[in-house]
């Protein structure tokens, strides 16, 4: 028993020291296992820091505005290198719109450089293209001195010798420049310099060019107060251009042509010359936006109010619809629309003079608007003569001045519905007429014109208003649905006109569909800031 007993006991104790030892070993563990989180928490961290530092060097740094400016001018380039091959003249237009772009940000070291690289050295206008760049706007300081140095200029490596396309390029995007700096005689000269260039040549890429370049020395001429001058030059291009069917240049030289007429009243010579030309159908919108604001300034003036109103209306629709682009344009045009509204008889809507961006110049017409409206002829010529200024600048005192009538008609109006028979005496003195005699003859014309259904009684000397018919038992109701659809008809063939559609040779080399959606949205947003271009909209 004693021996089973120690064999027990003994038993016991081999069994207590495993037992004893288990603390330590599960502090050895847990330190053990401690120690391997903190190593694997040391590895993520030099893990996420190599990251750090791998990102940092793979991210490029911010481009600074002359490598912007110079990878646009690249791109440019070599665009104008690929349509000479192809003999493609479409993506000159391409190149053009994005001058809209350009313009603000060219630097006159790239231009300067541009003109050396691209322009010919035999040209004998080479020295004075470079001389003519214009300074920075700011003169750099000490501390733009210490800063680092610019990014050094390069261009493009084309096969030489390099198109006469490039060089109109360079010396085209001088005269830009010197438009935007307002420098009269500089740009007159450069302007007159590259039309002599490209008139020795005779190529459809060209043509771009050629129309852009017309724009601008006619610009020139009209800021040095020349303008008439240009006219006999203006006259041989246009024709030129459609011998060459030349669609782009006929469709800026007739707007030219228009403009140049009109700047000095020539009203006859320019109906004439819509008369005998007609406007190409595959016409940019801007030309044509302008050229709708010319035939509606003449029709205007020949009485056809109507034809007027419609073509300004156009012309209003097809303008960049931006609110800051184009503003002189579509500002002229409303203000013309809206005279011409008035002398139809009708009044403009509200809405239109609160636009924000018009609201402030069109106060003057609205003020006008309100005085025709009531038929109030003292506060007319109230209107007129404190905005007699301002209505000689825009060339539309004429017009408002044969309001007079209008305002006449609608206080006759007014007076019809109100009174059954009312005198002329009394007549004379709510219409701020001379005498009872002007009043007859106003009523008399009123009632032959049809705006008033009424019979003057000369013994009594009243005026008898008739019964008014319903207007929809007539034929007006017919008419304006008529108006409408002829209007919805002429917008859808407009639409198909201006469809364009690609060539086959454009499929061969297949888009990704994503790309081409860029890059279409791309082209729109430079039309639409190259129609916004301060020169590029001018009426």
């Amino acid at each position: 028993k004693m021996a089973t007993g120690s064999s027990g006991n003994s038993l016991t104790c081999k069994a207590r020291t495993p037992g004893s030892a288990m603390p330590e070993d599960t502090k050895g563990k847990k330190e053990a296992e401690s120690k391997d989180v903190e190593m694997k928490d040391a590895d993520e961290k030099k893990d996420k820091e190599g990251k750090d530092a791998k990102k940092e060097k793979e991210e490029p740094p911010p481009k600074t505005p002359r490598m912007i400016l110079l990878e646009a001018i690249a791109q440019n380039l070599k665009t104008i290198a690929a349509g000479v091959t192809a003999g493609d003249p479409r993506v000159m237009g391409r190149v053009l719109r994005s001058f809209a772009q350009l313009r603000r940000t060219m630097e006159p070291e790239v231009l300067k450089a541009l003109l050396e690289e691209f322009v010919d050295p035999a040209r004998p206008n080479k020295a004075q293209y470079i001389a003519a760049v214009p300074p920075a706007d700011v003169e750099m300081t000490d501390a733009d001195k210490a800063k680092p140095k610019e990014v050094e200029i390069k261009f493009p490596q084309l096969s030489k010798p390099y198109p006469p396309e490039l060089e109109a390029y360079a010396v085209l995007s001088l005269v830009v420049k010197l438009s935007d700096k307002n420098e009269k005689e500089k740009s007159l000269e450069t302007a007159s310099a590259l039309v002599l260039f490209l008139k020795t040549l005779n190529r459809r890429t060209l043509d771009f060019f050629n129309a852009r370049a017309y724009f601008y020395l006619s610009l020139a001429y009209e800021r040095c107060g020349r303008l008439s001058e240009i006219r006999p030059e203006l006259l041989a291009a246009y024709r030129s251009a459609c011998l060459r069917h030349d669609q782009m240049g006929q469709a800026t030289l007739l707007n030219l042509l228009l403009r140049n007429y009109l700047a000095y009243n020539l009203y006859d010579q320019a109906l004439k010359l819509v008369s005998k030309t007609s406007f190409p159908e595959s016409r940019p919108n801007m030309q044509y936006a302008r050229y709708l604001f010319y035939i509606g300034q003449i029709k205007a003036v020949q009485l056809e109010y109507s034809d007027s109103h419609s073509k300004l209306m156009q012309a209003i629709r097809k303008a960049p619809q931006t609110a800051s682009v184009a503003l002189g344009f579509k500002l002229a045009a409303s203000k013309l629309a809206i005279v011409v509204e008035l002398l139809m008889g009708g009044i403009p809507e509200r809405s239109f003079f609160m636009q924000k961006e018009l609201k402030e110049p069109l106060r003057p017409y609205y003020a006008i608007t309100q005085a025709v409206r009531s038929g109030d002829l003292h506060a007319f010529k109230e209107c007129t003569k404190t905005y007699e200024a301002l209505f000689k600048k825009d060339k539309t005192l004429t017009l408002i001045n044969r309001l007079r009538y209008n305002v006449i008609k609608t206080g006759l109006r007014s007076i019809s519905l109100a009174y059954s028979k009312i005198s002329l005496q009394d007549i004379c003195t709510k219409l701020g007429l001379e005498s009872p005699q002007d009043a007859a003859g106003v009523v008399a014309k009123a009632v032959v014109d049809g705006v008033i259904d009424a019979t003057i009684d000369y013994d009594q000397q009243f005026v008898k208003s008739n019964q008014k018919l319903d207007l929809y038992h007539s034929c007006e109701p017919q008419k304006a649905l008529h108006k409408r659809i002829a209007f919805c008809l002429q917008m859808h063939n407009d639409a198909v006109k201006a469809m364009a559609y690609p060539d086959e040779n454009d499929n061969k080399d297949a888009e990704d569909p994503e790309e081409k959606r860029e890059r279409e949205k791309r082209e729109l947003a430079n039309i639409e800031d190259e129609e916004g271009g301060d020169d590029d909209m001018i009426i």
